[in-house]
């Protein structure tokens, strides 16, 4: 009787433990898959969101962030980048009154700070780029213009950006550390605004960054002038504290940051920042 007992004892510990080890095991699934838990299927933490963004973007960057969201969209399938460009106070004042962007790039530092100071801005700005004035005048220079002081000629149209707009804050400091005192016919609400009517004839000269005389090709030819080197305009982008897409506006913000954003920045003309 005991030893029935004792026998009886051995197989049921013996089937307890072939179904203890079996449930540690993994158990195939239809065609011999294993459902062990395998690594998680989200994203990886390291991988760029897909989706969109839309990035207001300074004037004077118009071709050149052109360029950028192309090579980002291409590095980064499933992505769309569109852009807003305008003065930069234009767009300071646009997302002030609710517009809706998930990044902007302006051209200098304190009319991004306005942003920053109604808390419309996650985090802090992030230098990427630098630029400085020149004069842009018709090809072949018909009015011999060779320095700031030749635009103070009764004889000469001079066109400027209006002072709130980055290019004008720039043009009124050169005007304080040269001495000269300019007298434009026209300010304009952005730097491509002043760009154009140089090109159109409307204009003998205007008040635009280097970047914009490199961009404009032979259309219009350039006059640096000594005084520019005072009035150094430093571009700054931030990320919206309302944007849609914010993990994806940080990536687009770290590619302009990158080596790659950075080589075409700097083949565009921009200084480093």
């Amino acid at each position: 009787m005991r030893q029935r007992t004792q026998l009886t004892t051995a197989l049921t510990t013996g089937v307890l433990l072939a179904l203890a080890l079996g449930g540690c095991a993994s158990t195939p699934a239809a065609g011999g898959a294993s459902t062990t838990p395998g690594p998680s299927s989200g994203t990886s933490s390291n991988a760029v969101p897909t989706g969109s963004i839309t990035v207001f973007a300074a004037a004077s960057l118009q071709k050149t962030f052109t360029t950028l969201g192309h090579d980002f969209e291409q590095a980064h399938p499933g992505t769309t980048v569109t852009f807003s460009f305008a003065g930069s106070s234009d767009l300071v004042s646009q997302i002030q009154n609710g517009a809706p962007a998930d990044v902007i790039a302006s051209a200098d530092q304190a009319t991004t700070a306005k942003l920053g100071k109604q808390s419309l801005a996650s985090g802090s700005p992030q230098d990427f780029a630098t630029n400085t004035l020149e004069i842009a005048v018709a090809p072949g220079n018909p009015h011999h213009i060779r320095d700031l002081a030749d635009l103070d000629d009764s004889g000469v149209q001079l066109v400027t950006c209006a002072a709130p707009v980055p290019c004008g804050a720039a043009t009124a400091a050169v005007e304080r550390s040269s001495g000269v005192d300019l007298h434009p016919v026209s300010e304009e609400q952005s730097v491509t605004d002043v760009l154009g009517k140089v090109r159109s004839g409307q204009a003998d000269a205007g008040m635009v960054y280097r970047t914009d005389v490199q961009g404009a090709g032979a259309d219009v030819d350039g006059v640096p002038f000594a005084a520019a080197a005072d009035a150094v305009n430093t571009y700054p982008i931030s990320v919206l504290r309302d944007a849609a897409n914010p993990a994806l506006a940080r990536a687009f913000t770290s590619y302009v940051l990158s080596s790659a954003g950075q080589r075409t920045l700097g083949d565009a003309g921009f200084g480093k920042p």
